[in-house]
C-alpha cells in the first residue's frame, strides 16, 4: 500500500484538496458553525449556508483570518474532517500533507498549521509559500534562471512574488483581497442606497456585475436587502460603474504590492518581467478586466492563468509527486 499523499489549498474562503493521480476531489467553503457550548456542528458547505442565517446560540464563522489560523481548535477540527472526508474514516495510512501558506507567514503561523494538520491526522506535515505553489499551477518553469512575477488574490490575501531558481526573490503580503472587496461594496451599498445587504450578497453582485475598471456598457443587477431606515425589506438597482468606485480602494491596495514588489525586483529579473508578463492566479484575479487595470497602473501586461482559481491547489499535488525537486522552495516538516 502505498503512503497516501494529500495537497491542501488552505484558503481563508475555501478549502481544495489535491490527491496526485485524481486531481482537486474536494472544493469547499473553510466555515464551521459551532454552537455556544463550543460544539463543532456542521463544517464546510453545510456550515456556510448558515453565515447570516443562525439563531443566537450558533454562529457560523471562517477559522482562518487573511489566510493564516485565527481559531487553532476549530481549525484542526475542520482539517480532521476533510482529511476524514477524503481518505475515508477508517483509513489506517496516515497521510503527507502538503500545506499552501501564505509568502507573508511568520514562523509562528507556519508551525500552527504544522502542527495542526499533524493533530488532524498527518504523518508528515510540509508547507509550501502559496505563490510558489500559484506558480507550479500555472506551469510555469519555476527551476530556470529566469524572473517570474506571480500575483496571487484570494479571499483573505493578495500574494505578490518574483520566482526565479526555484525561490522567490522579492515578495510581499497584503491582507486585501475578495473578502474586502466585498465588505467595501456591502459598505458603499449601505452609505450610498441606505440599504443593509449581507457579505454572501455583496459577493454576488462583485461576481455578476463587478469590474476592474469603469465600462461604457454597464451591466444590471437588482439586489434585495433591508432598508437601513425603515428596516423593511427593499430592492434597488445596482449598476457596474458604481461597484468599481466601491471597490476602487482595495484595487488601489493591490496593485501597490505589485508595485512595491516591482521596485525591489533585481533589473536583469524584471526585463525578463516585462517579456513574459504578470501571471494573475487565485479565485479573485478573475474579476472582469483586471489583467487590463494591472497593466494601466504597471505598464506590465499582465496574463490570467488557466484555471486561475485552482493554481494553487494543482501546484500543491505537483510538488508531492516532486518532493525532491522542490525541496528548496518547502519548509517545515515536523
Amino acid at each position: 500500500m502505498m503512503a497516501k499523499k494529500l495537497g491542501i489549498d488552505l484558503g481563508t474562503t475555501n478549502i481544495l484538496v489535491f490527491v496526485p493521480g485524481k486531481g482537486i476531489v474536494l472544493n469547499e467553503p473553510s466555515v464551521v458553525a459551532v454552537s455556544e457550548d463550543n460544539k463543532i456542528l456542521a463544517i464546510g458547505a453545510e456550515a456556510k449556508m448558515m453565515i447570516g442565517r443562525t439563531p443566537g446560540n450558533i454562529i457560523a464563522y471562517r477559522p482562518m483570518k487573511d489566510g493564516v489560523i485565527a481559531d487553532y481548535r476549530v481549525t484542526e477540527a475542520m482539517l480532521r474532517y476533510y482529511i476524514n472526508k477524503v481518505l475515508g474514516r477508517w483509513n489506517l495510512f496516515k497521510p503527507d500533507v502538503l500545506i499552501s501558506v501564505p509568502a507573508g507567514v511568520t514562523s509562528t503561523e507556519r508551525r500552527a498549521v504544522v502542527e495542526a494538520a499533524i493533530k488532524a491526522g498527518a504523518k508528515n506535515a510540509y508547507v509550501v509559500k502559496e505563490p510558489i505553489l500559484a506558480a507550479i499551477g500555472a506551469g510555469i518553469p519555476i527551476q530556470e534562471a529566469a524572473g517570474h512575477m506571480i500575483v496571487d488574490i484570494g479571499g483573505g490575501t493578495t500574494d505578490v512574488a518574483v520566482i526565479s531558481l526555484g525561490g522567490i526573490v522579492a515578495s510581499t503580503s497584503v491582507k486585501v483581497a475578495g473578502n474586502k472587496i466585498d465588505t467595501a461594496i456591502a459598505d458603499y451599498i449601505k452609505k450610498n442606497f441606505n440599504l443593509v445587504i449581507g457579505d454572501k450578497t455583496a459577493e454576488d453582485i462583485k461576481i455578476a456585475i463587478g469590474s476592474a475598471i469603469p465600462m461604457d456598457e454597464e451591466l444590471v443587477m437588482a439586489v434585495k436587502g433591508r432598508d437601513f431606515i425603515l428596516g423593511l425589506p427593499r430592492t434597488i438597482e445596482v449598476k457596474t460603474n458604481e461597484v468599481v468606485k466601491a471597490m476602487s480602494k482595495e484595487l488601489r491596495e493591490m496593485i501597490r504590492a505589485v508595485k512595491e514588489v516591482l521596485q525591489e525586483t533585481p533589473p536583469e529579473l524584471s526585463s525578463d518581467i516585462i517579456d513574459r508578463g504578470i501571471i494573475m492566479t487565485g479565485g479573485s484575479s478573475q474579476l472582469r478586466n483586471f489583467p487590463e487595470l494591472m497593466f494601466r497602473r504597471t505598464g506590465v501586461k499582465a496574463v490570467m492563468a488557466k484555471d486561475a482559481y485552482y493554481c494553487v491547489a494543482k501546484g500543491t499535488g505537483v510538488a508531492l509527486e516532486h518532493l525532491d525537486m522542490y525541496k528548496k522552495s518547502i519548509i517545515a516538516k515536523r
